[in-house]
């Protein structure tokens, strides 16, 4: 009775303080007059917005406490960047003049963010998986269904990002006369499309299984960090306004913790603690790497 009265009680406070989250986000949109999404700073609070909206979700698919960890974990790891961004002064005034643009901005704009915000998600939900997998005698029913929602949560990831580029490219033809022409910020864009078929085609190849699609899903979030953040360090381009200094020691810090998390998932399952009451078992297809 006790885990489930717990795992009932996080769902509400979370759902709750979603509530007053949204209604913050609402707020924000009504006092700019603009889209959610126009500068980075607005970007890490969507972004953690659609990450725990994703999560809860999940959670009120599945009732096994899953998507309640991912909605705490990416909320609190988006409003921690945000409050580092908004030391950089106005957190409303949009950057460039270019980026005025209503329609754009509520198309291009919150799509491309909700592929950042959707791969973060597969990613985190991997993280989730490999550490239960490793370190837990957790089931083997759980570690399938964590397999499912990450498989699940990266072909939205895909749908987005492959949309909001396409969308951008649109933008681009209407603002500059020309569709595509290989700035980072659009190389960055386009490596999270192919870096999500990737993952899907491998799957779909029958190449990688559970354990593979959470490494390459924990590898992702390095992809979409780049091209959120690190293309702006390059200084370069026409989507350079974003640029922030004094930032790349964070970007490769997080970059190193999740190559080392990935890399740790290429342990053998034998050692895995949630293998162990399992050894005398054949292993299953869906956990199998």
């Amino acid at each position: 009775f006790a885990p489930v009265f717990n795992q009932r009680l996080s769902f509400a406070l979370s759902f709750g303080l979603l509530c007053l989250y949204t209604y913050a986000l609402c707020m924000r949109m009504y006092i700019s007059g603009r889209p959610p999404v126009t500068n980075l700073y607005s970007s890490a609070i969507f972004i953690g917005w659609a990450t725990v909206l994703g999560g809860l979700i999940m959670e009120g698919f599945t009732w096994r406490g899953f998507g309640n960890v991912v909605a705490a974990a990416t909320g609190f790891a988006a409003l921690r960047i945000a409050d580092g961004l908004a030391s950089d002064g106005d957190t409303i005034a949009v950057m460039e003049a270019v980026l005025d643009t209503q329609f754009w901005l509520a198309t291009h704009v919150v799509c491309i963010t909700l592929g950042y915000a959707t791969t973060f998600l597969a990613g985190f939900l991997a993280i989730l998986y490999l550490l239960r997998g490793m370190l837990t005698r957790v089931s083997q029913d759980d570690l399938q269904e964590l397999s499912r929602l990450t498989y699940g949560t990266i072909c939205f990831a895909t749908f987005f990002s492959f949309f909001g580029t396409v969308l951008g490219g649109l933008w681009a033809d209407d603002s500059w006369g020309r569709f595509w022409g290989w700035d980072p910020k659009e190389n960055g864009a386009l490596i999270i499309v192919l870096w999500n078929a990737v993952i899907l085609h491998a799957r779909w190849g029958g190449m990688i299984r559970a354990r593979g699609i959470a490494i390459l899903a924990i590898l992702g979030n390095i992809v979409v960090s780049w091209s959120w953040f690190g293309v702006n360090e390059l200084g370069v381009g026409l989507h350079s306004y974003g640029f922030t200094e004094g930032r790349l020691f964070w970007l490769g810090t997080f970059a190193v913790s999740q190559l080392a998390l990935a890399v740790a998932g290429l342990i053998p399952q034998s050692l895995w603690v949630s293998q162990w009451q399992h050894r005398k078992e054949p292993a299953s297809a869906e956990t199998s790497s």
